[in-house]
């Protein structure tokens, strides 16, 4: 049987770079956009096939998107917030110091 790479391990293959730093910001904006629009849902009470429905795309669409499986559009994030009966408010702050 062939021994799995760890998470740790494979990561710690890559070398740093603006790159991969980018890549990890993405990343993690699409997760906490997904995460949002799960939390919102669930407060109302909504399926994520309602969702579907009235954005006029497919529950695993919304699965993909809540489990920040793609980073959505802006026009994605417009007709989730339609949808849900929310405001999309879109704004540029200052980076938080590193």
């Amino acid at each position: 049987m062939t021994r799995r790479t760890t998470w740790d391990e494979a990561k710690g293959r890559r070398p740093d770079g603006e790159d991969r730093r980018w890549g990890y910001r993405q990343a993690k904006e699409a997760l906490e956009l997904g995460a949002r629009v799960r939390a919102e849902r669930e407060r109302i009470g909504m399926t994520q096939a309602v969702l579907a429905d009235r954005m006029g795309t497919t529950q695993p669409t919304i699965a993909r998107l809540e489990a920040g499986g793609v980073t959505p559009s802006l026009d994605t994030l417009r007709r989730a917030a339609e949808a849900l009966g929310l405001e999309l408010v879109v704004d540029f702050r200052e980076r938080a110091s590193a």
